[in-house]
């Protein structure tokens, strides 16, 4: 018997777990092909000894302001928050230590500046005071919950979505020199005390596009406010958040088959049609058709260098497609299964247990030691040298707060991450790092024990190590280790990303369509690609949705198409 369904989707990572949930609620017929065992991909959760839950891949919920929590109801099928009272942190090798504190508890941030801080320096974000609570969820989806513009709109800065949105409640405190910053040089015109900006420009770093690069800030800075704005984590880790969204599609009537890699997406006169499984694939049908549509779920290059291959692409875009780059964001993490939480200068008092940031920067000194890591991953291409200035590291502690990841009486620091090149990047080879990766271990380790004098010895019960390499061994859609997808400069995000006749989800290839975090807004477990294509598809007359759907307020149709309204 032939195998058809209205949409195929390759893949059964966050997004393409999310886009299946999205149109099986819609009443399409779904069929999603995962080639490892499990669905969820980077929403994974691992417990290398009983007990400890770690997180080789995505370690924070940023889609709190998701429409997808309401359109998909995901507390129906078991998804469970967790706040935090402080989110993030950071502390100096010279001994200050300073906790930042979250949406649920912002006095204590101000307290804890004000406490070691220059004098003013607590007020160096007063302006976006204002965006507190709806205005911020409102200046989010318009960022990040907005698909790109049509291409043929050639908007000014000043008009996307994210700057009217700013516009609107900033009034005279918004500048439109925002919109050719870096965030380097926003916290300067903000007189940020530096350790805080430093702090924030690391975990800026971490949450999607670099600092440092112009025209970036406020992609940057909303970053930041995603995971400040959640300011939690699912209970139990991502992985339940992935079960959830797994049970709302399967409820909805969605079939899932893991174990079943996809060989090739069948393309006939220019329309992709269906796809072919390997030989050993779980399943005795080895192709499955789609009547409306092919989605793929995996990363851009693979999409079209593997699964299509070049006799359906013309030369040029096929070279542009091999141009693409990878230097984003790759990440060295290491697991530390502790008996106590680090104390800082060994003061005992450095972060009180109840309140202990979930996430800090160390060390977070100046500006210098910022741009020698970055120096390191990007411009030398490098593993960071084993010195203090360039190894700042982001240290989570989920279990403060979410008593189910380790058991009484043990702590667990997971993940501990390190900036480092993408694998592909790397000047000593792709397996460059694992080759150093005791010595590597070894050097962050004691760089966190020079500030945390309690993390030696007895303390340090066990360390788990996953680089780059390993990620993507681990995990095939973390191309080159990198989390993020692509490189989230100016020149390949929104309209660029990941080229510019790509960038809204649909593909030179008809009934192909992209639903991968190398699609806008990227990486993270947000939601976002789901949401965004799913206004491509109704316009489309793909789908239809019933009254539980709403679209961004923001979002352009291409020829106005009523369905989107």
């Amino acid at each position: 018997m032939e195998e058809r369904f209205d949409f195929v989707i390759v893949g059964g990572g966050h997004n393409g777990t999310t886009m299946a949930a999205y149109l099986a609620k819609s009443g399409a017929s779904v069929c999603v092909l995962e080639s490892r065992p499990e669905c969820g991909g980077g929403q994974e959760n691992t417990e290398p000894k009983p007990g400890f839950r770690i997180d080789p891949h995505a370690t924070y919920l940023y889609g709190g302001a998701a429409p997808g929590f309401e359109q998909l109801e995901l507390h129906k099928y078991g998804f469970r928050f967790v706040p935090y009272r402080s989110m993030f942190g950071f502390a100096t090798s010279d001994g200050k230590a300073v906790n930042l504190g979250g949406r649920w508890d912002r006095q204590l941030g101000e307290q804890s500046v004000a406490a070691v801080a220059p004098p003013g320096a607590s007020n160096a974000m007063r302006a976006f005071e204002v965006l507190e609570g709806e205005p911020t969820a409102e200046f989010l989806r318009s960022m990040f919950w907005t698909p790109p513009h049509p291409a043929h709109m050639d908007l000014e800065p000043g008009d996307l979505p994210w700057a009217q949105t700013l516009r609107k409640h900033l009034g005279a405190a918004f500048s439109e020199t925002f919109l050719d910053m870096s965030l380097v040089e926003f916290f300067d015109g903000m007189g940020a005390w530096e350790p805080a900006a430093v702090a924030n420009s690391f975990a800026a770093w971490y949450c999607g596009a670099h600092p440092a690069w112009e025209g970036q800030a406020l992609p940057s800075l909303g970053g930041l406010m995603l995971v400040g704005y959640t300011s939690g984590s699912p209970r139990g880790g991502m992985h339940t958040y992935a079960h959830s969204i797994i049970r709302c599609a399967l409820a909805h009537g969605a079939r899932i088959i893991t174990n079943s890699t996809v060989e090739e997406i069948v393309v006939r006169n220019g329309r992709a049609v269906g796809v072919v499984m390997s030989d050993d694939a779980s399943v005795s049908e080895k192709t499955v058709w789609a009547d409306k549509a092919v989605i793929s779920a995996v990363d851009v290059t693979q999409t079209f260098q593997s699964l299509i291959g070049r006799g359906h692409m013309d030369a040029g875009f096929a070279q542009r497609i091999d141009d693409i780059n990878f230097k984003g964001g790759s990440l060295y993490v290491l697991s530390v299964v502790c008996r106590e939480l680090p104390r800082f200068h060994n003061d005992p008092n450095s972060f009180a247990d109840d309140v202990y940031p979930s996430c800090l920067v160390y060390p977070s000194d100046s500006w210098e030691n910022f741009f020698k890591q970055t120096e390191d991953v990007y411009s030398r291409k490098v593993v960071p040298k084993l010195e203090k200035e360039h190894l700042s590291m982001m240290i989570c502690t989920h279990d403060v707060y979410d008593t189910t990841r380790s058991p009484d009486g043990y702590r667990i620091l997971s993940p501990i991450y390190v900036q480092i090149p993408p694998t592909h990047y790397d000047v000593a080879g792709p397996d460059g790092l694992n080759r150093m990766k005791e010595d590597f271990t070894k050097a962050v380790l004691e760089l966190l024990a020079e500030g945390a004098p309690n993390m030696t010895g007895d303390n340090i019960v066990d360390v788990f190590v996953n680089t780059p390499y390993d990620s993507e061994f681990r995990n095939p859609g973390m191309i080159a280790g990198n989390w993020y997808g692509i490189r989230q400069s100016e020149d390949q995000w929104f309209m660029n990303r990941p080229l510019p006749e790509l960038a809204r989800y649909r593909t030179p290839i008809d009934g192909l369509y992209l639903c991968n975090h190398t699609s806008h807004p990227g990486g993270l477990c947000l939601m976002a690609v789901p949401y965004n294509l799913m206004h491509i598809l109704i316009e489309d007359d793909l789908v239809e949705p019933g009254g539980w759907w709403y679209p961004s307020p923001w979002y352009i149709p291409e020829n106005g198409n009523k369905a989107t309204a």
